[in-house]
């Protein structure tokens, strides 16, 4: 299993979501963070010097019943799907195809946090 690269998914507290992205855009901003993704309930900061360094600020996830914890991107999203059912774990969001062109599941980890698993197709 090869792993591409992992995101925390910071959720915007109080007010509307995009006041919350744009005031945590701005304070990571400070750290040298810039947005290189943004499609409205989701934005995406990375480093500018260190592009996979990146966290993810959102309101309520577009598609999903829960907002996810962390990001996973791995290289065979329907290998690590199969390994996750074949091992018992809880998934809490149905491996699919979404718009923004990600195949993606979510699962609950041994700690209670919800991982959001992808690949860019």
């Amino acid at each position: 299993m090869s792993v591409r690269r992992i995101v925390p998914n910071i959720r915007t507290a109080g007010g509307p979501a995009a006041e919350g992205m744009e005031r945590s855009a701005q304070f990571y901003g400070l750290l040298g963070f810039q947005e290189v993704m943004n499609h409205g309930w989701i934005m995406t900061l990375a480093s500018a010097s260190h592009p996979t360094a990146q966290l993810s600020i959102m309101g309520a996830d577009a598609t999903a019943p829960v907002t996810p914890d962390m990001s996973i991107e791995v290289e065979d999203v329907d290998a690590a799907h199969a390994a996750m059912v074949e091992n018992g774990a809880e998934i809490v969001y149905p491996l699919r195809d979404e718009e923004w062109g990600v195949r993606r599941f979510f699962v609950r980890d041994p700690n209670g946090r919800v991982v959001n698993v992808l690949g860019h197709r």
